[in-house]
């Protein structure tokens, strides 16, 4: 945990960097291009480039080095901004587009390598605890991010903050390579870029090819519910893009002259709804042989934080609101220490797909979401887009409620049998 809290701290960093920058790059490229539509498309090909690179990013953490990857993914990205402060002003537009794609693409690779490596770095019974502290530092980050962006900005200009941005991939490139930490588990796949060995008889693997194709698609189909909660992280994307989007235009009708006074609110009270949950799970856990927050936490936290959303959007006066974003922070909080944990409990050779295809089908829902939220806010209030998102995200969260049910009472014996298993036999009663 010693080392991991050093991790934590450097990829911290770099998460402040990257809030900053999602500021800053913003009006960067409106300033440049006077162009909302070339702002949009900006964002538009980043989460594309996320969407495509989780299931890339699976596969390269499946087969390489993890730790080599991550060094990778953030020396990339601090080259890609320095690029863009050397260029001259006429390319400077174009280039935006590369980073848009290069900046996707490493932090889809980066997040999934991290998620998939924490329970060989800390091991299995520590990684709620590791995944409390990873969140807590990079909510952290966000507020921090969020909230000097505009300071850095105004004071500093656009090439200090992308300076920034790049300094902080760089300390945390460095602090992973200074860290001794393994990221794979040790075992025969060491030494095989795929973690397993061609099958005799078969010319180039390609027995183990199949198999790493398919496995985590295996591995879901033998645990229904891990497939059920990755299509639930999907409708909760598709729920998160509705109240991301509605929020400014729910803001701006509460107080027109200062629109951004409830956005702000809204998110300063989630964020420490969010981290005080994060620190209760990863105090909790561990203690008594307790294995942190499970599936039928993760259900209904789900729930409630869909509700919790929804009330915000209901017309209440503002400290009703505001009490439910608090609330929806810490369901956040408690969905996602639960989900990641839960992944985690995956063999390490599917780990990786798993958390790869868990990114593509979260950045899928967003995206998604964003284009239905945008369309829909022009004909209905922020009240029913929010409710119809979030709503179908409920909806899901009950039928995983039920199949969790039904399958707790598939998996317990018998009444008879356990009685059966209480009652010593004669032969038994006699020995002792």
């Amino acid at each position: 945990m010693r080392h991991f809290r050093l991790l934590v701290v450097g990829n911290g960093v770099s998460a402040y960097g990257s809030y900053l920058n999602m500021v800053a790059l913003n009006v960067f490229i409106y300033e440049v291009t006077d162009s909302a539509l070339a702002a949009g498309l900006f964002m538009a090909v980043r989460l594309m480039t996320s969407v495509v690179s989780g299931f890339v990013s699976g596969r390269l953490v499946s087969a390489y080095d993890r730790k080599r990857l991550m060094v990778g993914a953030d020396l990339t990205q601090c080259l890609a901004m320095v690029a863009l402060l050397i260029a001259p002003e006429a390319g400077r537009a174009g280039l935006l587009y590369v980073l848009a794609v290069v900046t996707g693409f490493c932090s889809t690779l980066s997040g999934v390598a991290l998620r998939s490596s924490i329970p060989e770095i800390v091991g299995s019974e520590l990684r709620v605890r590791a995944n409390s502290l990873l969140a807590t530092g990079r909510s952290l980050a966000m507020i921090a991010g969020f909230a000097s962006a505009g300071l850095v900005v105004a004071q500093f200009g656009y090439v200090a903050a992308i300076s920034l941005d790049a300094a902080s991939f760089a300390v945390s490139a460095s602090v992973l390579l200074a860290l001794p930490i393994r990221t794979k588990a040790a075992g025969p796949e060491e030494g095989d870029p795929g973690g397993e060995k061609p099958a005799e008889g078969e010319p180039g693997g390609e027995k183990t090819a199949r198999r790493r194709q398919t496995g985590s698609l295996l591995l879901l189909r033998a645990a229904p519910v891990l497939a059920v909660m990755i299509a639930v992280r999907a409708a909760d994307g598709l729920g998160s893009s509705s109240h991301n989007v509605a929020l400014p235009v729910y803001s701006s009708a509460l107080d027109p002259s200062h629109p951004a006074t409830f956005v702000s609110q809204f998110w300063a009270t989630w964020a420490i709804g969010n981290i005080v949950m994060q620190q209760v799970c990863g105090r909790w856990a561990g203690r008594g042989g307790r294995q942190g927050p499970g599936e039928r936490a993760f259900a209904i936290g789900a729930c409630v934080m869909s509700a919790a959303f929804i009330v915000v959007f209901a017309g209440l006066p503002t400290g009703v609101a505001v009490a439910a974003a608090l609330v929806a922070g810490m369901a956040d909080g408690l969905t996602e220490i639960a989900y990641v944990s839960r992944l985690q409990a995956a063999p390490d050779a599917q780990r990786g797909r798993l958390f790869g295809l868990s990114a593509s089908v979260e950045n899928t829902g967003f995206g998604l979401g964003m284009l239905v939220s945008g369309a829909l806010l022009d004909h209905f209030r922020p009240l029913h887009v929010v409710g119809l998102l979030h709503g179908a995200a409920i909806v899901l969260c009950l039928a995983m409620f039920v199949v969790l049910v039904r399958y707790g009472r598939r998996e317990r014996p018998p009444a008879d049998a356990a009685r059966e298993r209480d009652v010593p036999s004669s032969a038994e009663s006699e020995a002792r």
